[in-house]
């Protein structure tokens, strides 16, 4: 696991958000939130969200993260610092 990926990690549970469970994967993070969970709306706030929270994190060389989130029923994934190539991909 990467000095920034464990951050993340760090970072998201110390949100303390009831019912979510965040793990670290071989290539990101794992996001298991309650069945209830609006995926749309988290999708939609994420960037924003993600960019908010990474100023805390200044004592770590950023690099890319993969983040898997679930809620029981749909899940999306989101790459924060992709690689070139995944930047020009359709």
């Amino acid at each position: 696991m990467s000095a920034y990926q464990q951050k993340w990690v760090q970072i998201l549970q110390s949100a303390d958000l009831p019912g979510w469970n965040i793990k670290a994967v071989n290539d990101g993070i794992h996001v298991e939130m309650p069945h209830v969970t609006d995926l749309k709306l988290i999708r939609d706030i994420l960037p924003e969200t993600l960019a908010a929270l990474s100023l805390d994190i200044d004592e770590v060389p950023k690099s890319r993260v993969k983040f898997y989130f679930h809620n029981g029923y749909e899940n999306f994934e989101y790459v924060l610092n992709p690689h070139d190539v995944e930047l020009n991909e359709e």
